[in-house]
């Protein structure tokens, strides 16, 4: 009986950790927010960037801002041992910034590591970019590309349609409905994190699920505990 509890256990052991594993990798996306960022204002902009291979460091993040989410101003945050770049676009139909009119705009950023530096395997990094103004929309998509050390890339560029998560999601940002009074600087209305992985609910159910299986292993380790007790306790 206590060999039966025993292999019980730690089959639920197994399959917790599977489930957390499994977890990670499906929420291991690159991902954007922003705590400022409202549609027609300025805001900083956080790209999470997690390595998801276990033998090869992430060595260039090249972000893409599609012509319908132009910003007349944006620029990058310094990262230390990276160098960063940018591309710029003529744009099909000029916008006005602070009476000016602009014809191009800043259309991909790239972050690439020097010698010896990346994002190696278990670990994030995070860039950032501050801009605007933000287009009038609810949510903004920034596909971005991952390159390894080993020459592979991760395309985070397909669109979430229906509210299923593809294999490879864009980073999409959710947009606050205003705009600080000014026009000129940032809203202070917190906008709630973009995570690529779209899920909702189904964190949620995860969190549920990792729960029961908890709650099984430990039941099934008291049931062992008590069980090894009443056998080794001497009648009275």
């Amino acid at each position: 009986m206590s060999r039966t509890i025993h292999r019980l256990a730690v089959v639920l052991a197994a399959g917790l950790a599977a489930l957390l594993t499994t977890a990670g990798v499906a929420s291991a996306h690159v991902t954007v927010s922003s705590q400022d960022a409202a549609a027609g204002g300025y805001g900083k902009l956080t790209f999470r960037v997690p390595n998801e291979s276990d033998t090869a460091s992430t060595v260039a993040v090249r972000i893409s801002v599609p012509e319908e989410a132009a910003m007349a101003s944006l620029r990058a945050m310094p990262v230390p041992g990276w160098t960063v770049s940018t591309t710029r676009a003529q744009l099909a139909e000029p916008l006005e910034s602070h009476g000016q009119e602009i014809t191009e705009y800043v259309s991909v950023v790239e972050f690439r590591a020097e010698e010896g530096q990346g994002i190696g395997p278990g670990e994030f990094l995070e860039f950032a970019l501050s801009g605007g103004p933000f287009p009038d929309a609810d949510e903004v998509s920034y596909p971005a590309v991952q390159t390894y050390s080993d020459g592979t890339e991760a395309a985070w560029i397909e669109p979430t349609v229906g509210g299923e998560e593809p294999e490879y999601p864009a980073p999409v940002l959710t947009l606050s409905g205003a705009a600080a009074a000014d026009g000129g600087d940032t809203a202070t209305t917190d906008v709630a994190e973009a995570s690529a992985s779209g899920d909702g609910g189904s964190g949620t159910a995860t969190t549920a699920l990792v729960l029961g299986v908890v709650g099984a292993v430990t039941g099934v380790a008291g049931l062992a505990l008590a069980w090894t007790t009443r056998r080794r306790t001497p009648p009275a």
